[in-house]
């Protein structure tokens, strides 16, 4: 049973930081790409930042480059957000998922194959 558990998410002021964590209990996890999102009240899930199965490529959403930085642990089954001068903004609830099959990152939810329950980031101004 495929299980992606995010971690890290809480309550910051404008300017902190958070380190999010996703650990994926997925066999194929050393040849899947992953990506973290994102979810507003009211709006539609986002992409904020993918990286490839072997870490040779990493993408990010415009709004985040410079102040988010995505990296994995093939060794620990776990992919990491380091967030630094967090903004109001970057409130909402944070996932992790999983593209199975040696691609790279993508900001398309649909190519994604497993999906974790979030870890809500909320931002203080």
């Amino acid at each position: 049973q495929v299980q992606l558990v995010e971690s890290g998410g809480g309550l910051v002021q404008a300017g902190g930081s958070l380190r999010l964590s996703c650990v994926a209990a997925l066999r194929t996890f050393s040849s899947s790409a992953m990506g973290w999102f994102r979810q507003a009240p009211g709006k539609e899930r986002e992409f904020v930042a993918a990286i490839s199965w072997n870490s040779g490529r990493t993408y990010y959403a415009d709004s985040v480059k410079g102040r988010l930085t995505i990296s994995r642990d093939n060794a620990k089954n776990t992919v990491y957000l380091q967030m630094n001068s967090l903004k109001p903004e970057d409130t909402a609830v944070y996932y992790c998922g999983a593209r199975s099959g040696f691609y790279t990152g993508s900001s398309d939810t649909r190519d994604y194959d497993y999906w974790g329950q979030g870890t809500q980031v909320t931002v203080s101004s």
